[in-house]
């Protein structure tokens, strides 16, 4: 992907490299110690924390709160919540699931003596009823086409308790240009350089969401702006929950 497609106008349906569950090895390892230096670069976990908050508080702010997050990577976004729920005395469980053995493996790395979390590989198709509080999928939405987006929301939805929390990606040229020429500044792996600029381009506008909602045909489902170009989804359990 050489030239930003400045129309933006619809989703790009091409595959990520990562989506290519064959491949793997030290470059697939190495692409997600990079983007875990993008995701620090762009602020991933604020648009995470804002969804996991509002749900936490919409629940009556418990005291203890479990979490798993789907298609994790090495999740190294959700230092950010375990510094979250330290701080505000949450005991809090975390599982990070993703269908990777590369991504697992780094995740078992990163998290290796935090009895707090707990790494597991699988898919999102195959998760367990009611088996986390709240479920999040943060820049995990996007690997999937509007057929499938209902589908896998609604699995999250009920592998939740409480609802479930996104953060994706906001699709624009501008985010496309200052992720393509980032990620040829920091990095040059493969995954990298391709699937950056590619993830803007397949993620989402206000009007996906919008769309996303029609098709699940629920009552609420709340989407909030981010810096930097990320968006902020909430999708209550309990549908009369206050969200703001």
């Amino acid at each position: 992907m050489t030239m930003p497609p400045f129309s933006m106008r619809s989703r790009d349906s091409r595959p990520e490299l990562m989506d290519d569950t064959r491949a793997g090895g030290a470059e697939l390892h190495e692409a997600f110690c990079h983007l875990r230096r993008l995701n620090r670069i762009f602020g991933a976990a604020g648009p995470a924390l804002y969804g996991i908050q509002s749900l936490w508080r919409s629940a009556g702010e418990p005291a203890k709160l479990s979490i798993m997050d789907v298609g994790s990577g090495s999740g190294e976004v959700n230092r950010a919540v375990l510094r979250w729920a330290e701080k505000r005395g949450i005991s809090l469980t975390l599982t990070l699931v993703d269908r990777t053995k590369e991504a697992c493996t780094e995740a078992e790395r990163l998290y290796a003596g935090d009895e707090r979390v707990q790494v597991r590989r699988g898919d999102v198709y195959d998760l367990p009823k009611e088996s986390a509080d709240i479920v999040t999928g943060m820049q995990f939405l996007h690997h999937f086409s509007e057929e499938e987006l209902p589908a896998v929301v609604r699995k999250m939805l009920d592998a939740s308790n409480i609802g479930v929390a996104i953060q994706d990606i906001h699709r624009h040229w501008l985010a496309w240009s200052a992720v393509w020429l980032t990620t040829r500044v920091v990095s040059g792996n493969r995954y990298i350089r391709h699937d950056g600029p590619l993830s803007v381009a397949k993620g989402f506008c206000s009007k996906d969401w919008r769309q996303l909602h029609q098709q699940l045909g629920i009552g609420k489902l709340v989407y909030k702006w981010r810096p930097l170009f990320r968006y902020a989804v909430i999708v209550p359990k309990i549908q009369e929950s206050g969200l703001g």
